[in-house]
């Protein structure tokens, strides 16, 4: 899937500092949600459909994918 991303709209979190470096995140005009390093805007970038973003975002909080101590 080839999803046009020069339109977008891209955006960090309001709990992101001023300057912070951190994932930037685009609601994309297909209907798909697009991530990107807000180091490196011009390079790649993820896609996810909203299904796999609702479980994404959903495993983040509930800690998913925090490290094992």
């Amino acid at each position: 899937m080839n999803d046009d991303l020069s339109g977008a709209n891209w955006f960090k979190s309001s709990r992101s500092a001023s300057g912070s470096q951190c994932v930037e995140v685009a609601w994309l005009h297909s209907g798909m949600i697009g991530v990107r390093d807000s180091k490196n805007p011009t390079g790649p970038a993820l896609v996810f459909a909203p299904g796999e973003w609702d479980a994404f975002t959903t495993g983040v909080q509930v800690g998913e994918f925090d490290r094992p101590a």
